[in-house]
């Protein structure tokens, strides 16, 4: 039955620690920016796992509050630092950032960049059912973001036009 509880576990430290480092992601967030957590670049996504994972060894292993925490500290500097240097560089930009693509003009699929971005059109429609859309004749466009995201951009009666300024940085192919 140690596998569901042992007395040697320590739960107390576990709570407080929760609690602890809780407080210390907090605080830390209100410092970096709430972009902390956003996935708007592969690296900030990634920088989320890694918080994550940092956040479990506190919790779950010998990892001290104070390691987790400069470890934590270290990760959202470096995504703040990314975040400017992303900003200031249009290189560094191109380098940590995906550019949405177009999936989907109007009620046209654009197969060859379904296949670039590894979606299936079961996948596709899927999203665009997800969207309410009725027929491909309501699509204005679908992009896939640079977040992973899918966004459908349809219209319904009495809707006004796409502004195709929406779609100024997407890839068409």
């Amino acid at each position: 039955m140690d596998w569901i509880y042992n007395v040697k576990d320590p739960i107390w430290e576990t709570i407080v620690g929760s609690l602890m480092i809780f407080i210390v992601v907090i605080f830390l967030t209100r410092i970096v920016g709430l972009r902390s957590f956003a996935k708007f670049t592969a690296f900030d996504f990634a920088s989320t796992i890694a918080i994550g994972s940092v956040i479990s060894s506190i919790l779950t292993s010998n990892t001290s509050i104070v390691h987790g925490a400069i470890a934590i500290a270290s990760l959202l500097g470096l995504t703040w630092l990314f975040s400017v240097l992303q900003r200031r560089s249009p290189a560094i930009n191109k380098l940590i950032s995906n550019k949405p693509i177009l999936l989907m003009e109007k009620d046209k699929i654009l197969y060859d960049n379904l296949k670039k971005a590894r979606i299936k059109e079961s996948q596709l429609i899927a999203k665009l059912r997800e969207a309410n859309v009725l027929d491909f004749s309501e699509v204005e466009a679908v992009v896939l973001e640079s977040t992973g995201d899918i966004s459908v951009l349809h219209k319904g009666d009495g809707d006004l036009p796409l502004n195709w300024k929406l779609l100024e940085d997407v890839r068409r192919n």
